[in-house]
């Protein structure tokens, strides 16, 4: 029988540093994301950690900061493609900074977003990423739990909470300012809600109205066409509508991806072309739109930057951080397809 041999001597993060010259706070700093690290350095720290095997002992860690390692992202949809995306993402940044993340779905009901506002069951999570639909912003201003919480969306002025989001004004008018400057001007907008509500509707409908404003051409409500949900049916029934009642359109923006593929499905099924008759922008940037026929212009929303940021500001109230609430706005960008 062979001989097991000696021991392997315990590599430690001080044998990290020692390799990569850089401080044992430098390696901790890169191995729980909580304080910026150049590029070159977390390089070097990555291949020293590589070079020795080093493997952090997170239980340690979390007993230390009094944290079980889980996280919880609560989202609206599980299934609809944007969130799985941002899911995936936020997902891969935790594993790598030693967390396990719990995926909670709250299909937008009030009594579930306020479960998640509550910190769900005491205890259970470390902190959360939330995407609400519903909860109001004096529900957010008396919040009483303490679990660290960063929202995602839509911006709430005034929460007292870190917020990460996109503008939506900004990044709607992009995609009308583009389709003005291709010559369209009959061009719907397809996913208005009540703006009561509060949420993306209304943002995505003021950047409509404003870009349509810049380029002088008279709003007409004929064109603004509401769904209750961004779901491709809700797409391809906001479309057959706008068509019945014979409105004279030559350009669709969709509130989401979702509702721009179901545009496309019914302008296909009426013998109109896309983009020829009728060009079609979507928001999201999904990777159903890289393989529709025709593939789809869309505003993309930087995700792999939005879930990174998120976790950023968790991690910071995690470990104790006490500035102020701060609201981060994260790059988007319009992807020109086949569609426009």
């Amino acid at each position: 029988m062979l001989s097991p041999g000696p021991p392997r001597p315990t590599v430690g993060i001080r044998d990290v540093a020692a390799l990569a010259r850089v401080s044992p706070t430098t390696v901790s700093n890169v191995l729980s994301g909580n304080r910026p690290v150049s590029s070159a350095t977390r390089e070097r720290v990555e291949w020293a950690i590589e070079q020795l095997g080093y493997r952090p002992n997170l239980s340690a860690r979390n007993l230390r900061l009094r944290q079980g390692g889980l996280i919880a992202v609560a989202v609206p949809e599980i299934d609809v493609p944007y969130f799985a995306e941002l899911i995936s993402h936020v997902v891969q940044d935790a594993r790598e900074r030693g967390y396990t993340v719990l995926v909670d779905q709250t299909n937008g009901r009030l009594e579930a977003e306020r479960f998640v506002l509550s910190g769900m069951n005491p205890g259970m999570v470390d902190g959360i990423i939330f995407s609400p639909l519903g909860i109001q912003r004096a529900e957010y201003e008396t919040r009483r739990d303490t679990t660290p919480l960063v929202l995602l969306g839509e911006r709430i002025t005034g929460a007292g909470l870190d917020h990460v989001a996109i503008d939506n004004v900004a990044a709607v008018a992009d995609a009308i300012g583009y389709l003005v400057q291709q010559g369209h001007r009959r061009i719907a907008a397809i996913g208005h809600q009540d703006p009561r509500g509060g949420g993306t509707a209304p943002q995505r409908t003021e950047g409509y109205r404003q870009a349509l404003d810049r380029a002088r051409i008279p709003y007409d409500a004929a064109l603004v066409v509401h769904t209750k949900k961004y779901h491709r049916r809700d797409g391809a029934v906001a479309t057959a509508e706008l068509l019945d009642r014979g409105v004279d359109v030559d350009a669709i923006f969709a509130y989401n991806d979702l509702l721009a593929l179901g545009a496309i499905h019914t302008l296909h099924e009426r013998g109109l072309r896309v983009p020829e008759d009728v060009a079609v922008i979507g928001m999201d940037d999904i990777d159903d739109g890289r393989y529709s026929t025709p593939t789809l212009s869309t505003i993309a929303p930087d995700k792999p930057t939005i879930a990174r940021t998120a976790l950023d500001l968790l991690l910071d109230r995690m470990a104790g951080e006490s500035q102020a609430p701060r609201q981060i706005v994260i790059p988007h960008t319009l992807v020109v397809r086949n569609s426009s």
